[in-house]
C-alpha cells in the first residue's frame, strides 16, 4: 500500500471513530436525560393526581384537575395507581398485577420513590401523605420520546455519519494528494535530474517547512555533486596532460636517440632531456601520492607542540633557500605576549610543507614582489595571513583551486604542477584548522590559515 493511500485511509478512520464517537456519546447523554426527565414527568403526575383524588377538599381538587387536564398534557396508555400503605402490607399481590418487581414498592417504602421500565412502558412510584392517610403512588405510561424522538435522532445520526463519512473520505484524499503533490514533484524532477545535466536544481519555494527543507537539502547535495563531477573532470583533464606531457617527451626523445646511431654529444642530449622529464614525471607522481595520504583521515601521525611563530622563521629560511630572490616579509606585530597561544598540536614537516606551499606561490605569483606573512590570535585560534600583490586568481575560477593539477588560466608562464594548493588543504584539514583564499585579478591573493590553540586530542 502507498503511503498516500495510509494516510488517506488513516485520517478516513480517525475522522470516522471520532464522529462515530461523539454522535454515540450525544445519543447516550440524551437517552440518560429523556429517560429522567420522563420519569420527572410521571412523578409530576402522580403528585397532582394523588391531591386531587386522595385529598376531598373540593375547590383544590377542582383546581389541581383543571391544572393537570390545562397544563399536563395527556401521555401514552397513561395509568394512575393509589395503595394503601398498612404496617402489614408486602405489596406482593400489587407488583404481580402490575407486572413489576417487589423492590419497586419497597423502594418506595424506603426511599418515597421509585422507577422502573418494562420495554416501552415506564413506572414512577412515589410515598404520598394525604387526608386519608399514607399511600403509594404509582403513575405508569408509554414513553412516547423512546418510541418516536430517540428513533428519529437515530435516523439522524445515521444519515449523519454516512454523510461525514462520505465527507471524510473525499477530505482524506484531497488532503493527502495535497500533502504528497509537492513530493511528486520533487520526484520527478529528481528523475528529470542526470549526469548530463547537472545543473538543474528543484524550484524551493521558500516556505518554511520539511517539504522546503527537503529541497534545500537536495540542492546542497547536487552542488556537492556537481562540484564532484567537475572536480573529477578537471583532475582527468588535467592529470592526462599533466602526465602524458613527460611520458610523451621521453618516449619521442628516446625514439629518436634509437633511430640511428648518434654521437656521444648527441647521446647525452638525448638522456638529459629524458632525465629530466623523468624527474619531472617522478615528482608529479610523488606529489599524487603524497596528496592521497594527506587526504586519507584514518592514517595516525604523529602530533606534536608546535609553535606557529618558530615554525614561520623556518619557512622563511626555507624560501630563501628555494628563492633567494624573494621579498618575504614577517609582520609579528599582532603577536601575543602569552607563548603559549601560539602553540599548536601539529606535525611540523607536514605544517613547514604547507605553509612554504603557500608562501612560495606568492612569491612565484608575485614575480617576487613583496610578500606579508601576519601572525595574531583570536579565541583560542591561530591565525595566519600570507598576502601578495600578484596575478591573483579569476573569480569563476576560485571554486576550482583546490582541484588536483588545476591551474588558474593567467598561470601559464610560470612553472607548476597545481598539486600545491589541494596538498595543503589536506594538511589544514588534518591539523582541524580552516583555510580561506580571497583574490583578485592582478590586485593578488590573501591566504588566511586558522588553527585551534592545542587544547584538543588528535587522532
Amino acid at each position: 500500500m502507498r503511503t498516500q493511500t495510509k494516510i488517506a485511509l488513516i485520517f478516513f478512520l480517525v475522522s470516522l471513530s471520532t464522529i462515530i464517537f461523539l454522535s454515540a456519546s450525544v445519543y447516550y447523554f440524551i437517552i440518560r436525560y429523556s429517560f429522567s426527565d420522563f420519569y420527572k414527568r410521571l412523578e409530576i403526575r402522580g403528585v397532582v393526581t394523588a391531591k386531587a383524588i386522595l385529598d376531598e377538599e373540593e375547590a383544590s381538587s377542582a383546581v389541581l384537575q383543571e391544572v393537570r387536564e390545562l397544563h399536563l398534557e395527556k401521555l401514552p396508555e397513561e395509568q394512575e395507581y393509589f395503595f394503601e400503605i398498612t404496617p402489614a402490607k408486602d405489596f406482593a399481590a400489587e407488583a404481580q398485577t402490575l407486572d413489576i418487581p417487589l423492590s419497586f414498592f419497597e423502594n418506595i417504602l424506603k426511599n418515597g420513590e421509585a422507577t422502573h421500565q418494562n420495554n416501552s412502558t415506564f413506572y414512577a412510584g412515589i410515598k404520598f401523605q394525604s387526608k386519608k392517610g399514607l399511600y403509594a403512588v404509582v403513575v405508569s405510561a408509554e414513553n412516547y420520546y423512546n418510541d418516536h424522538h430517540l428513533r428519529y435522532l437515530q435516523n439522524i445520526f445515521l444519515f449523519g455519519i454516512l454523510a461525514a463519512s462520505i465527507f471524510s473520505f473525499s477530505i482524506s484524499i484531497v488532503f493527502s494528494r495535497q500533502v504528497f503533490n509537492p513530493v511528486k514533484e520533487i520526484t520527478d524532477r529528481v528523475n528529470e535530474i542526470s549526469t548530463q545535466n547537472l545543473h538543474l536544481r528543484l524550484e524551493s519555494k521558500k516556505i518554511n517547512d520539511e517539504i522546503s527543507e527537503l529541497e534545500t537539502t537536495f540542492n546542497n547535495m547536487l552542488d556537492r555533486l556537481e562540484t564532484a563531477f567537475e572536480t573529477q573532470n578537471n583532475f582527468i583533464s588535467n592529470a592526462s596532460h599533466e602526465l602524458s606531457t613527460p611520458l610523451t617527451t621521453i618516449i619521442g626523445e628516446a625514439d629518436v636517440a634509437l633511430a640511428k646511431e648518434r654521437n656521444t654529444k648527441e647521446y647525452i642530449e638525448s638522456l638529459s632531456v629524458i632525465v629530466n622529464e623523468a624527474e619531472r614525471l617522478e615528482k608529479i607522481t610523488k606529489s599524487l601520492l603524497f596528496l592521497a595520504q594527506t587526504g586519507f583521515t584514518g592514517s595516525t601521525l604523529k602530533f606534536d607542540k608546535v609553535r606557529i611563530d618558530q615554525l614561520l622563521w623556518d619557512v622563511k629560511e626555507t624560501i630563501d633557500k628555494l628563492n633567494p630572490k624573494n621579498k618575504v616579509q614577517l609582520n609579528l606585530s599582532l603577536m601575543p605576549e602569552d607563548p603559549a597561544k601560539l602553540k599548536i598540536k601539529g606535525n611540523e614537516q607536514l605544517l613547514l610543507l604547507a605553509l612554504t606551499n603557500i608562501v612560495n606561490n606568492a612569491c612565484k605569483y608575485s614575480n617576487n614582489q613583496i610578500v606579508t606573512v601576519s601572525i595574531g590570535t583570536l579565541e583560542e585560534k591561530v591565525i595566519i595571513v600570507v598576502k601578495d600583490s600578484g596575478i591573483g586568481i579569476p573569480e569563476n575560477e576560485l571554486k576550482f583551486i583546490y582541484d588536483p593539477f588545476f591551474r588558474a588560466s593567467n598561470t601559464k608562464e610560470f612553472e607548476g604542477y597545481g598539486i600545491g594548493l589541494p596538498l595543503t588543504r589536506n594538511i589544514v584539514r588534518l591539523h582541524q584548522g580552516e583555510i580561506l583564499v580571497s583574490s583578485r585579478v592582478n590586485e593578488g591573493t590573501i591566504v588566511q590559515l586558522t588553527f585551534p590553540v592545542g587544547h584538543y586530542t588528535v587522532g
